[in-house]
């Protein structure tokens, strides 16, 4: 399989998005955001290009300007805002940083890496040899992607990605992040002597909105995780696991009209809308939330709308006055002897002798790498049922 990170991003944080974006190649328009942070990573390319003289403010704000597409935003409000937003960015960048200040090797690095059943020793490091040329190595997969700039310096090099996002993360998400690793790792594949120089090899993150650049390194066991995670996604993408997920980047996805958990609010698409449908959804979600509700008649209307949407094939219903969706409950319970066989050698079984869901979780999470991964193969589903859940406007 050939994968970017962002596409195993996309997977992690909706395996359906995943699968109309990558696999059925639906395409949607790219939204503002994805257009301000294309036109931002455009400007902070033409800043940085060498030559004889460094761009000037004046000149990156005319760059600016001239990539600027006011047609993507809703009204001109909003596109004032966004574009007085950009300015400010390369005005606080100006600020930090003199271009001439820096010596970079590289800008927009494209990147191609095998990971898969070689070792993490395997050719400096386990980054394969060779570009990629097309052809899947047995038992191996392909990461490609982008890096946005990759600075010498004093001691080693800094490798660094842009990020127009509002949020900016935690000093310990950013020491663990699977992006920055891939970075690495890419960069280890076109410089392998400088795997000898690890320590001195930093990886960023550079939020430009709050003008703070975060930076960490990595060892060679977090580059190994870092394929190991990588690789369990792409097992997942392989057996077929697409399930929406509901977050607040819904707000955001194109593919809302084809999702099981939206498409019901677009009237044009529903398949059967008739009044009684229609009534049913109001009053399950009246009755839910009123006090005194008789259980027979929310328990028949539960079996109705449950049935509606099984006809409809959705996991979500649009009334009046709120939503309904339907979730999926399940308990598990661990298989003793695998989890004995984990625990007793790290003197954790003894703990667990009692095993309750609160106690278990807690040691859970005090286990090394390895073991927690065991810990929860170990894991399996014990029942599991269907109900609604009302969310009022």
């Amino acid at each position: 399989m050939r994968i970017s990170y962002s596409a195993l991003d996309t997977y992690q944080s909706c395996p359906l998005k995943y699968k109309f974006q990558e696999i059925d190649k639906i395409k949607t328009p790219k939204s503002k955001e994805a257009v301000f942070g294309t036109t931002i990573h455009s400007t902070m390319k033409f800043i940085h290009t060498p030559g004889i003289l460094s761009p000037t403010l004046d000149q990156a704000m005319e760059h600016f300007t001239n990539v600027w597409n006011p047609a993507v935003f809703d009204n001109p409000d909003e596109e004032r805002a966004a574009f007085s937003q950009g300015i400010q960015i390369i005005q606080k960048y100006y600020q930090s940083n003199n271009p001439k200040d820096f010596n970079i090797i590289d800008l927009e690095s494209r990147f191609a890496i095998d990971i898969g059943d070689r070792p993490i020793e395997y050719q400096q490091g386990g980054f394969a040899s060779g570009e990629f040329n097309g052809v899947k190595h047995e038992g191996n997969h392909v990461v490609a992607g982008i890096i946005d700039r990759i600075d010498k310096t004093d001691d080693g090099y800094e490798i660094i990605d842009y990020k127009t996002t509002k949020k900016m993360p935690s000093q310990e998400k950013v020491d663990n992040d699977l992006q920055l690793s891939v970075y690495l790792k890419a960069f280890l594949k076109r410089y392998p002597k400088e795997i000898e120089n690890l320590p001195k090899i930093k990886v960023s993150l550079y939020y430009l909105k709050h003008g703070v650049k975060l930076s960490s390194t990595r060892t060679l066991e977090q580059l190994e995780k870092s394929e190991h995670l990588f690789l369990d996604t792409i097992k997942l993408i392989e057996s077929s696991k697409f399930e929406p997920v509901i977050s607040p980047l819904c707000d955001w996805c194109g593919y809302q009209n084809l999702c099981p958990m939206w498409k019901h609010k677009f009237k044009e698409l529903r398949k059967i809308d008739t009044d009684e449908a229609n009534r049913a959804i109001s009053e399950y979600i009246e009755l839910k939330s009123a006090m005194g509700i008789t259980k027979d008649r929310l328990e028949k209307l539960q079996t109705e709308i449950l049935n509606y949407m099984d006809q409809e094939g959705v996991e979500r219903v649009f009334g009046q006055d709120g939503i309904i969706a339907r979730t999926l409950r399940k308990t598990y319970k661990y298989d003793a002897q695998k989890l004995r066989e984990i625990l007793e050698p790290l003197d954790k079984w003894e703990d667990v002798l009692k095993v309750d869901g609160i106690a278990l979780r807690n040691i859970l999470t005090t286990l090394p790498f390895t073991a927690k991964k065991e810990a929860e193969k170990a894991k399996m589903v014990d029942k599991e049922s269907k109900s609604l859940v009302v969310k009022k406007k």
